[in-house]
């Protein structure tokens, strides 16, 4: 499905005379991580309206697998962005379906990959960013703690905390685990030491990010302010609501709040099913939701938060495999026009960021 969608945009972006390959490795944030990934941190942009935008936002693992990559493989930043990204997607992809299969069987397992790589926001699978290899990281860490291999599952969110912001949610359902494992008193030497190793990725570079500002403990969220992220509790929403109501927002954006009205009622139906997930897969997946409902800024990109989520698709896929295979097909290709067609619009016409 992923390679429909890079069809799509290839035949969209040739008919408006763009370089797809240049929409998905040099767009948006993709800009800032090869910055990183060839000159290091240090780099400042100052807005008209008096923000600063600092590198010190972008986590560090991603730009660097890509300096390795473009090193060793001697290609550019933006080529060794797009291989790294694809390669952590089918990592993703695998791992999703692993945890599917763990939980409900390969049939649904298969269905929830299938509907990860149609969403909305999908592109961005393919394109130079870091969302695909934080649900590499995720999905096989909830692998990992659904088989028992505590050190593994904590490892990897080491990695996911390097790698984004809302990498912390996977330290919280390792986190989450253990704690619930110590108060059924099950808990083994291997069960506290996930527990204290889990957090030390995101919480590393917070600290080291704050000690590069001057202010260890708030600096990083200084940083973000700067770029008009924060957890407000949602005082952003009603704002937002009000200038969509009149007009003065492009249609991107609405149809991102929609999304994120839909998450929130997947992840209710999520913990309402008698069959729901188990305890780390439903902190998981709601400390995401918790940062794209109760933070401000940038609402258009949103969606783009939430590939990680993919939790949230398991009812999806369940109620897909129990219907009839022509309802099956017939919401694939659906899902699918609108996947690929959205995706593309994205990346060449819509005048939001990505």
């Amino acid at each position: 499905m992923r390679l429909a969608g890079l069809a799509a945009l290839a035949l969209w972006a040739s008919y408006e005379g763009r370089d797809p390959v240049a929409l998905l490795g040099n767009s948006w944030d993709s800009r800032w991580y090869s910055s990183i990934a060839a000159h290091g941190y240090g780099r400042t942009l100052l807005r008209p309206d008096g923000r600063v935008f600092s590198d010190l936002a972008f986590f560090p693992l991603y730009p660097g697998i890509v300096a390795a990559a473009s090193a060793v493989l001697g290609i550019s930043g933006g080529g060794a962005g797009l291989l790294v990204s694809w390669a952590s997607a089918a990592l993703g992809a695998c791992g999703i379906h692993a945890v599917g299969e763990r939980l409900y069987g390969r049939r649904v397992a298969v269905l929830l990959v299938l509907v990860w790589a149609l969403l909305p926001h999908s592109v961005v699978l393919s394109m130079a960013y870091t969302e695909p290899l934080l649900t590499a990281f995720a999905a096989w860490s909830l692998y990992a703690l659904l088989t028992g291999r505590w050190l593994w599952a904590a490892a990897l969110a080491v990695g996911a905390g390097l790698t984004r912001p809302n990498g912390y949610a996977v330290a919280a359902a390792v986190c989450a685990a253990a704690l619930y494992e110590m108060v059924r008193g099950r808990a083994r030497g291997r069960v506290h030491a996930a527990a204290v190793i889990a957090p030390l990725g995101w919480a590393g570079y917070v600290l080291w990010a704050g000690a590069r500002t001057g202010d260890l403990l708030g600096g990083y969220f200084t940083v973000q302010d700067g770029w008009g992220s924060r957890f407000d509790f949602g005082a952003g929403w009603p704002p937002v609501l009000e200038q969509i109501a009149l007009g003065e927002r492009p249609p991107a954006v609405l149809v991102s709040v929609v999304l994120v009205g839909i998450a929130a009622v997947l992840f209710v139906r999520l913990l309402r099913d008698r069959g729901r997930p188990p305890l780390p897969v439903l902190v998981y997946t709601g400390a995401l939701l918790l940062v794209v409902v109760g933070g401000s800024g940038f609402f258009e990109c949103r969606p783009r938060f939430l590939l990680p989520a993919f939790p949230l698709l398991l009812p999806v896929a369940w109620a897909m495999a129990k219907a009839r295979p022509r309802t099956v097909i017939v919401v694939i290709t659906v899902l699918a026009g609108l996947s690929l067609g959205y995706g593309a619009y994205l990346l060449t016409d819509a005048d939001v960021p990505l």
